[in-house]
């Protein structure tokens, strides 16, 4: 975890994470609170499963974000795919939240897939001037042979 676009996205799983758990709790209690869970019981396999998933993300592994998105997608897709299917009115709440499950993870999965090209294609500013710049090379060479200095 080089970049600040992966930090930002590791502590927006994790916020996310909390308020879903903080979701779950509520409801379990029967505690009014912004939106309510869908299903309880995939609610919660879903939090191990961000749990996992968020491991692999720090740990940069492409694996992790296609099971974030698949877990997400399949939880808060059917939220989504409600609201806009069926006549009756939505909680806004709900929607929002579910709108944010399935970007966050599209988001993710591709910061993962960006960095497994950085990875592929290191750039390393300190020494790529040096080894990679022909023409510096080419100049050098030529200013050489003209400064022949006589002993």
């Amino acid at each position: 975890m080089k970049n600040l676009t992966t930090y930002l996205f590791v502590i927006f799983m994790i916020m996310f994470w909390i308020f879903r758990i903080i979701v779950a709790f509520c409801y379990n209690l029967g505690i009014d609170f912004i939106t309510e869970p869908t299903d309880l019981t995939f609610e919660i396999i879903l939090l191990f499963l961000t749990f996992l998933s968020i491991i692999l993300v720090i740990k940069r592994s492409t694996l992790g974000g296609i099971i974030y998105i698949i877990g997400n997608g399949l939880y808060f897709g059917t939220t989504i795919f409600n609201a806009i299917t069926s006549e009756t009115q939505m909680n806004y709440s709900d929607i929002i939240f579910s709108a944010l499950g399935i970007l966050l993870p599209i988001l993710v999965l591709f910061d993962l897939l960006l960095d497994q090209n950085r990875k592929a294609h290191p750039v390393d500013k300190k020494t790529d001037w040096f080894y990679k710049n022909k023409d510096f090379d080419r100049q050098y060479d030529e200013r050489a042979d003209r400064n022949q200095y006589k002993f």
